[in-house]
């Protein structure tokens, strides 16, 4: 196991660290937005997370050097769109610098004329309810203000890959039933 420590007295390992980060999945998302002539947004995000139920809200962070920052951080809207098995290739050609991410890419219009991601496993559309500082990024806070979801199977990030989910309670139970139909224990 590597370890570093985030104190004075010893070199801290941004790579390292990164690392380390990557050990918690989390779900591949692309954020998109309108800036205020019109013009599109979008970023590959795997920051997104749940902050509230009531009211709804929802957080993500994009960093400062972003080329897409400034659009996203004075943007009255933005949309989640969680990615589905099978849209790799979505995620992979919204991380990349383009002049047009969405020239080819099949659209749907939401609130406020955000475009959304056909076919995505969920969508939360938001309006920015505030942006904090945090460190090299900028943590942006949004109020849901429409959602929908779908039972595609969301697409999974880890340690540098893309994965699927596996629904382990399943496997377990079934484990523990078979051990149990062979007197073992599971």
């Amino acid at each position: 196991m590597s370890t570093s420590a985030p104190s004075g007295r010893s070199p801290f390992d941004q790579r390292d660290y990164r690392n380390a980060l990557g050990s918690f999945a989390t779900g591949v998302t692309v954020v998109t937005t309108l800036d205020d002539g019109g013009r599109r947004y979008a970023m590959t995000v795997n920051s997104f997370a749940a902050v509230s139920l009531s009211p709804p809200l929802v957080l993500w962070s994009v960093s400062r050097e972003s080329p897409s920052a400034r659009a996203f951080l004075t943007a009255t809207h933005f949309a989640i769109n969680v990615l589905a098995v099978g849209q790799i290739a979505l995620s992979r050609h919204f991380a990349r610098s383009s002049e047009d991410k969405f020239a080819g890419i099949p659209i749907l219009a939401g609130v406020a004329g955000l475009p959304l991601i056909a076919d995505a496993a969920a969508v939360f559309q938001c309006r920015t309810e505030a942006i904090h500082p945090g460190g090299d990024h900028e943590v942006i806070l949004g109020r849901v203000e429409r959602y929908e979801y779908s039972d595609r199977e969301p697409l999974v990030f880890c340690r540098g890959r893309y994965e699927r989910g596996v629904n382990i309670e399943i496997a377990a139970d079934r484990d523990a039933d078979l051990a149990a139909a062979w007197g073992g224990l599971a």
